[in-house]
């Protein structure tokens, strides 16, 4: 983790070293380089933040709720009648205990157990 800000904050002193010897340079005409850059940033903010918001009816709009089929409606009444019902009932597996041929004996079982 401190590798990863190391190489950020090396990054960043660099960028900026860059921008104050361009700016030492050629003045505020190096404004220019950076306006193509700008542009397409605030492009891609406005595509991805604000129209998104519109096509889903925005914060404006209210959205339209979808109502549920009767048929969907008895589904899930009918799933939340058996999950309530049942609590107390154990479930029934398809599996059952198959006793071995060597039989028990009660000596050999582990007193802790």
């Amino acid at each position: 983790m401190i590798r990863h800000a190391l190489i950020f904050w090396i990054s960043i002193a660099l960028a900026a070293w860059g921008l104050v010897t361009e700016f030492m340079i050629r003045g505020l005409a190096a404004l220019s380089i950076f306006i193509l850059p700008l542009v397409l940033l605030a492009l891609l903010y406005y595509a991805y933040k604000i129209v998104p918001g519109r096509t889903n009816g925005g914060p404006g709009r209210p959205r339209t709720k979808v109502k549920p089929s009767a048929k969907t409606m008895s589904k899930v009444a009918g799933i939340r009648k058996t999950q309530a019902a049942s609590p107390g009932k154990r479930k029934t597996y398809p599996f059952q205990v198959i006793e071995g041929s060597k039989g028990k004996n009660d000596d050999q079982l582990p007193k802790y157990h």
